[in-house]
């Protein structure tokens, strides 16, 4: 592990290209969630108030579980700072636009997606700056590595502010002021802010594709337990409140496909994109959509299967 986190700890060069990489991933970021929030209605806010219990139990593993099982583990574990601090901070986010068609893919509750969803955005104004702040202070290791950086982890608030609180204000005026044109633009515009988002993802590991060796493997182990711990969570909450079957699914999805684009727009921004921590963000951005999908195959094939037994039978 040793070799593999001195390569870690490096830091990304700076200069203009990196200035360029920043304002391009800000951009993407911002007309992902932009996309978002043209499909955003009123009605999903409304069904808030309709399934309290549901769209609660849907937050409780974005907001409360995971982040503490993070500190916890960046506590218990010997990792480099920067590599803790990205996990932390991927945990402070919250879900992914990503989550609710992988929701509907799987055939959970949609609806109860969309809803913990939006919910889930205009919290994060708050919640994930608020969690970023007291897991990196609390622990020894990154709250050392950000005084030698110098670095104000209250600089997360503009960074939302930028990248999820206006375009998402943007989003819903427009929707609102232009609904036959929002309903144009919607697809093709979320369509090709997820490509745009994958492919920079990607070029960011190809650039840096001398790292993809064995030595990389440790930090996606890392990586996949995150994930699964994610995923377990909301599995775990949903049946401790007792929600139905379709409403579990879509809070196991919620619980593990966190926003790790506005992760990386973050560590862009205020960490001058830390080579180790873009890599746990990226890997994340990755690694998250192949636990998603194997869980909505997985849930598909039980449904396909249950609804045989009746013609076999």
């Amino acid at each position: 592990m040793g070799a593999a986190a001195s390569g870690f700890e490096a830091t990304a060069a700076t200069g203009g290209l990196m200035t360029t990489q920043q304002i391009v991933l800000s951009v993407v970021l911002a007309l992902m969630v932009f996309s978002v929030a043209l499909e955003l209605r009123v009605d999903d806010f409304r069904r808030v108030l309709q399934t309290p219990k549901a769209v609660l139990c849907g937050l409780i593993p974005q907001f409360i579980l995971l982040p503490i099982g993070t500190w916890l583990a960046t506590l218990a574990l010997d990792l480099p700072a920067n590599v803790e601090a990205a996990m932390i901070l991927v945990a402070a986010c919250p879900g992914g636009s990503l989550s609710n068609v992988v929701t509907h893919f799987g055939r959970g509750n949609t609806a109860l997606s969309v809803s913990v969803s939006a919910v889930a955005s205009v919290i994060a104004l708050f919640a994930t700056p608020f969690n970023f702040g007291w897991m990196i202070a609390t622990n020894p290791a990154t709250a050392g590595w950000l005084r030698e950086l110098n670095l104000d982890a209250s600089g997360i608030w503009v960074s939302l502010l930028v990248m999820l609180a206006i375009p998402m204000a943007l989003g819903l005026l427009f929707s609102h002021r232009f609904p036959s044109l929002t309903g144009r633009i919607q697809k093709p515009l979320a369509n090709f802010s997820l490509a745009a988002l994958l492919a920079f993802i990607v070029l960011g590991l190809v650039k840096e594709r001398q790292l993809l060796t064995l030595g990389l493997l440790p930090m996606l182990a890392i990586v996949i337990l995150h994930n699964a711990s994610g995923l377990l969570f909301g599995w775990l909450t949903s049946v401790a409140m007792g929600v139905s079957v379709r409403d579990r699914r879509a809070v196991m999805i919620e619980g593990g496909m966190q926003n790790s684009g506005l992760a990386l727009g973050i560590i862009a921004v205020q960490f001058n994109s830390d080579l180790g921590m873009v890599i746990i963000a990226s890997l994340w951005g990755v690694w998250h959509i192949v636990s998603g999908m194997t869980c909505a195959l997985y849930w598909r094939r039980i449904d396909a299967r249950s609804a045989a037994l009746p013609a076999s039978g």
